[in-house]
């Protein structure tokens, strides 16, 4: 676990390559056992594949999604309004086991922050989603994950960069 965790970095830049529906299904099976408060899982996962529509999702955002384009997954992480108040956490726990099952199986992958960020200066980037998707209007997206072949090579952060600092050892050194 500890090789994934170091090896797993942001990748905005993919090759011109479909992941295997093998890899797909089992980026599936890992969103469902990923763990939610009190069982409840109020996570849902929409897995989406086709070019013309991660063209159109890459432009959620007025900055930091247009790399989806090139990406040949994308997987929205969303929750169904009013079955958990810790919903945000549940899916947040679930898009990091997206992304490191991702890692484990070759892929790259990088988080596309949507929930509370703006497609415009009058509209929400999750009701531009969700008009782009057809959702109802019951479901909250959280985020989007980029998923493909990495076309970019990033080594890991060495441990010396690590931000030792922010570990609290002794309780008297509250910061």
């Amino acid at each position: 676990m500890l090789d994934i965790l170091r090896e797993r970095r942001s990748i905005r830049r993919y090759r011109d390559r479909e992941i295997e529906a093998e890899k797909i299904e089992l980026i599936k099976e890992a969103a469902l056992r990923s763990p939610s408060s009190r069982g409840i899982n109020p996570w849902r996962f929409l897995f989406i594949t086709d070019r013309a529509l991660l063209a159109e999702l890459s432009r959620a955002k007025e900055s930091g999604s247009s790399f989806l384009k090139g990406a040949s997954l994308c997987v929205v992480v969303c929750a169904a309004q009013g079955e958990s108040d810790v919903w945000v956490e549940d899916c947040s726990i679930a898009a990091i086991i997206l992304q490191l099952a991702g890692c484990s199986l070759g892929l790259g992958s990088c988080w596309i922050q949507i929930r509370k960020r703006m497609h415009s200066s009058n509209l929400s980037s999750e009701d531009y989603i969700k008009r782009v998707l057809g959702f109802p209007e019951n479901l909250s997206v959280l985020c989007m994950i980029a998923f493909g072949y990495p076309d970019e090579e990033k080594r890991p952060v060495p441990s010396e960069q690590l931000e030792y600092e922010k570990i609290i050892s002794d309780i008297s050194q509250k910061t």
